[in-house]
């Protein structure tokens, strides 16, 4: 599949998932992508007034606990799968946080905001559905301010058996039917298992972080290396 073949495959997968897509986090993970999501939080250790750009946002969980931490520092989700944002949207008029945060459709591969606008820029569960993650790796870098961060959530894969096998039976196997029970979209979570096989596991994860230009990164292996935190810094001085 080609990149704009992928991408293309890739708005539709989301377009269509949308409004099942909270509860099939929670089954695709075992209902730890929140534990993650707090380790990730914590790990940041976000400050008062800091911004951030949460880049293919979804349906904004992410976003939101970054504004909750800044307290005041704008916060922009964005993705490119409106129906996605459309969630997102009533999620932030639930919480009033309408102001603080911006919700903004567009493109990961080409970030609509100027170098250094940023203090962090993340991205959660979403790297290896796009189709260049080095460009997008590249964008996040420009957007930080020098000394900010680039922060990866991600599915990554199992290296202790039994549980590699179990895992990967359940993630190849079931999952799929498991979305065609709940989320009426087999051939849609089909390709989600498909998109981790040609991914990097986390150790080659960070040296693509290094290699596009990241300093002192961090991976963290998270429930039997299931999924996998990475944070680089921009060093000061460099653009």
């Amino acid at each position: 599949m080609d990149a704009k073949t992928k991408e293309s495959f890739v708005h539709s997968v989301f377009e269509t998932i949308a409004p099942k897509y909270d509860m099939m986090n929670d089954l695709l993970s075992f209902r730890r992508h929140k534990a993650w999501r707090k380790f990730t939080m914590r790990k940041m250790n976000i400050q008062a007034g800091e911004t951030a750009i949460d880049i293919c946002c979804g349906t904004c969980d992410w976003t939101i606990a970054i504004a909750k931490a800044s307290g005041t520092g704008h916060v922009v989700g964005l993705d490119f799968s409106q129906n996605m944002l459309d969630i997102g949207h009533k999620k932030l008029d639930k919480e009033g946080l309408d102001s603080q945060i911006s919700l903004v459709q567009g493109n990961a591969m080409s970030l609509p905001y100027p170098d250094h606008s940023f203090d962090y820029a993340t991205i959660g569960f979403a790297l290896r559905n796009v189709p260049d993650l080095h460009k997008v790796l590249q964008e996040m870098r420009r957007v930080v301010k020098p000394g900010g961060k680039v922060v990866c959530l991600e599915l990554s894969k199992p290296t202790w058996q039994p549980f590699k096998g179990i895992y990967y039976f359940y993630f190849r196997r079931l999952l799929p039917l498991v979305g065609k029970l709940v989320a009426k979209s087999y051939e849609q979570y089909k390709w989600l298992p498909e998109s981790l096989v040609a991914f990097p596991d986390r150790h080659e994860l960070k040296a693509i972080f290094e290699q596009n230009g990241l300093r002192q990164v961090e991976a963290y292996p998270l429930t039997g290396g299931i999924a996998a935190l990475h944070i680089g810094t921009k060093e000061n001085g460099r653009t």
